[in-house]
């Protein structure tokens, strides 16, 4: 007589009592460990797990954290990618992440004992980075920003923006949504390609409460065109006490020999700007925030804005951002500055080593892009491994995902937005690919 495979199946307590799951409880929560336990319950009924490797399976099914996000290698090309969280940190960001994640005086000042400011050390270091400013505020992301400046700034009343500025930024989130929904009013001047001085002249008035530069960061508008530069505008809105806010978007610090068209903090605001409005999770290469800087007296009436309690980063941001600043080059400007013959050379030793496990492998020269908005027509170049086409999919759903992608019939890795540190890790990924079709 068959035995009942149901007596077979061991018991949830048993399992859960098990040494190995008892510390993943401690680890990652009972409940995961649990739901992990039922699972494989399953298959043993199903004849697929045995019972004696019941434990094995459920630890096999356990994520290294207690979050659902997955760490991905990043080999398609794209430095900040936003579907893969844009700028990775820096392991001096990452450590202080986990430092902060306890108590911090992150608002306590601890020679005296009394309430101190929150996060001065991030924005002294902040400042440190960009002189020409006098003072800074960080909020959530940088569309934050830019909606705290139009409310405190512009709620009823004018808003002046250049037509071609009214740009969507990305998941069907647009500029001027964005600024209506603050209550602003929006005074459009000049057309879709062109803009002029006298265009922002003929609608400054009583009513106006700032002009908005915001740079069209991910698309390029070439031909009959003409827009007006920072530096113009602070001239022509000198004296008149309407404040010039500009949005440069990427977080670029200082001029970039590599991105030589991509507005940079400093350089905006040494050319006149009151406020400056850029993203921490790009160039910059931190964490998501969104930075404010300019003079004190306009950045004071933000932070004092009601808006800003609801908008203000917690402790972690905070270090992350200052140990951006303060720390090693972020992994996105090692990445922009890689030498092409080093990616060349790094591509020839995965590719090697990946020939001669019998995979169709090569090393070829490869573009890639900033991303995230970025300096869209400026490619950088570089190399990539090149597999056969259909080891994209199954790399992308592997137990350490790597994406990548197809061109001209072929799986491309491109190396650029790949720590060296990786390449091994990149190879082993492939090769376990390989070995589960043979």
């Amino acid at each position: 007589m068959t035995a009942d495979p149901r007596r077979q199946v061991p018991r949830t307590d048993t399992l859960l009592a098990d040494p190995r799951l008892a510390g993943a409880g401690k680890r990652l929560g009972r409940a995961l460990v649990k739901g992990a336990v039922q699972r494989v319950q399953q298959r043993v009924r199903s004849g697929e797990v045995t019972p004696g490797a019941a434990v094995d399976a459920v630890l096999a099914e356990l994520p290294p954290t207690a979050s659902s996000l997955r760490p991905v290698l990043n080999a398609t090309g794209v430095i900040v990618h936003t579907n893969l969280g844009r700028a990775p940190l820096s392991d001096a960001a990452a450590e202080a992440i986990t430092a902060a994640s306890g108590t911090t005086d992150v608002e306590l000042d601890l020679r005296t004992g009394r309430r101190g400011p929150r996060g001065e050390a991030a924005i002294a270091a902040l400042l440190d980075a960009v002189p020409a400013a006098e003072a800074a505020i960080v909020v959530n992301n940088c569309a934050a920003a830019l909606a705290l400046v139009a409310t405190a700034l512009g709620q009823g009343r004018e808003l002046v923006l250049a037509r071609g500025e009214l740009v969507e930024i990305g998941d069907g989130f647009r500029i001027p949504e964005l600024l209506e929904s603050t209550g602003a009013r929006l005074r459009e001047v000049g057309t879709t390609n062109r803009a002029t001085l006298a265009d922002y002249r003929g609608a400054l008035g009583p009513d106006t409460g700032a002009v908005l530069k915001v740079h069209p960061s991910n698309f390029v508008v070439r031909g009959f065109t003409r827009a007006v530069e920072v530096a113009e505008l602070a001239a022509a809105l000198s004296g008149t006490g309407v404040p010039l806010v500009a949005d440069v978007g990427s977080g670029l610090l200082r001029p970039h020999p590599v991105l030589p068209d991509e507005p940079d903090l400093q350089t905006t605001i040494a050319a006149g700007a009151d406020l400056v409005l850029a993203s921490g999770d790009k160039l910059l290469g931190g964490p998501q925030a969104g930075l404010v800087l300019g003079r004190a007296e306009l950045v004071q009436r933000l932070r004092r804005h009601p808006l800003y309690r609801a908008l203000r980063v917690d402790k972690t941001t905070l270090a992350a951002l200052e140990a951006t600043l303060r720390g090693p080059l972020p992994p996105v400007q090692e990445m922009l500055a890689a030498d092409v013959d080093g990616l060349r050379a790094r591509a020839r030793t995965v590719a090697a080593r990946l020939s001669d496990a019998g995979i169709d492998a090569g090393a070829i020269d490869a573009e890639s892009r900033v991303g995230g908005g970025g300096a869209p027509e400026q490619p950088l170049p570089g190399a990539a491994v090149s597999l056969p086409p259909e080891f994209a999919e199954p790399l992308r759903r592997g137990a350490r995902p790597v994406v990548g992608y197809v061109e001209a019939g072929r799986t491309l890795l491109n190396l650029r937005s790949v720590p060296p540190a990786a390449d091994d890790a990149l190879a082993d990924a492939v090769l376990e690919v390989a070995r589960a079709w043979t």
